[in-house]
């Protein structure tokens, strides 16, 4: 690791709160051992004692990084050179937090390091903690494991083995995804990074496979579906975000009282419904807990996909001239909320 990246680290240490010193420091402590119980990729793939299986999704992964720079004609980062066997299924657990009277995240900020609408914790427990706290405070919380993360060029990312759950078309959406953090990322925007990387990610996976016949009777089924659902998420948040607003809720009883109404009157009801029509054998989302918090997470990975997409149609371009735009657009940039300028540019 560079001088100037361990200089922004313990800078960052100093002038942090006690609690956000010791939240820093664990998370320093988790990803260097991730760091160093990193293998390279040749000696993981001559071990015998790993999976056949494990084995060829660590090519596969290779094969979908290959792919990824050489379309994009990026140099190749070290990234998923070396090979971490994690000891559970995730690697990290993710908090999100809304206050009771507006679906918004809730930002936690550190020095120099910026504002993050969530928290990523190794430990379990840790994240336990940090959900109780923030709950005894009156606000929503979610949590959910994570399986994929991107250090965004601060260390050299490993695949981690948690990665070998996924098929191997949703294992490609996951490696673009991850990957474009490493070729794009607009400081301190982390809700449009992530739809940015979203979209990516899907448009790559699809173009990757588009001369697959299997994922064409399969998967872009599925995905047409989703998106139809996606759709119909967003609607329903949208509605009940007007309804927050309408109604103003001046505790967190208040808000627990018309949050059970919306839910269960029209929530509910209205993803069935959808599901139905889709012929869909699953409906999960029906069956998730819902709150301010799960429909902030929701909303930081999916709202601006739309618009993001709107904008590549606007410009008829392929996937890497869209990716040349916006860089240049952001090189360009002088100023805050880049999302909001970009976007734009469609009207």
């Amino acid at each position: 690791m560079k001088l100037k990246k361990v200089s922004v680290f313990i800078f960052a240490f100093l002038f942090s709160s006690c609690a956000k010193f010791s939240y820093l420091t664990n998370q320093g402590i988790g990803q260097l051992s991730l760091l160093n119980n990193a293998k390279k990729n040749r000696s993981v793939l001559e071990d015998p004692r790993i999976s056949k299986e494990h084995k060829r999704k660590i090519k596969l992964i290779e094969k979908y990084k290959d792919y990824f720079y050489s379309y994009f004609q990026k140099e190749k980062t070290k990234i998923y050179s070396k090979t971490t066997m994690l000891e559970n299924k995730a690697v990290t657990y993710l908090v999100i937090a809304s206050s009771f009277n507006e679906i918004k995240a809730h930002k936690e900020c550190f020095p120099v390091m910026g504002c993050f609408p969530y928290l990523g914790f190794f430990k379990k427990e840790a994240a336990n903690e940090y959900q109780r706290s923030l709950e005894e405070k009156g606000f929503y919380t979610y949590q959910r494991p994570v399986f994929a993360y991107s250090t965004l060029g601060y260390f050299t990312d490993p695949i981690l083995s948690s990665f070998f759950s996924y098929n191997d078309y949703d294992l490609a959406e996951l490696i673009f995804h991850e990957l474009f953090h490493t070729v794009f990322f607009a400081s301190d925007e982390v809700k449009f990074n992530e739809n940015l990387a979203n979209y990516f990610g899907k448009e790559m996976m699809e173009e990757y496979f588009k001369d697959n016949k299997d994922f064409q009777e399969k998967v872009f089924k599925k995905k047409t579906a989703s998106a139809e659902l996606r759709k119909e998420l967003v609607r329903l948040v949208g509605n009940y975000k007007l309804k927050l607003a309408k109604s103003a809720p001046k505790d967190r009883v208040e808000a627990d009282t018309l949050l059970e109404g919306f839910l269960n009157s029209d929530f509910y009801p209205s993803l069935k419904k959808k599901c139905s029509e889709l012929k869909l054998k699953e409906c999960n989302v029906a069956k998730k807990k819902w709150n301010n918090a799960s429909m902030s997470a929701y909303l930081t990975y999916t709202d601006q996909l739309k618009p993001i997409h709107e904008l590549r149609l606007a410009r008829k371009e392929n996937l890497k001239e869209f990716l040349k735009f916006i860089i240049n657009s952001y090189e360009e940039f002088d100023g805050k909320n880049f999302s909001k300028y970009l976007l734009k540019k469609r009207e």
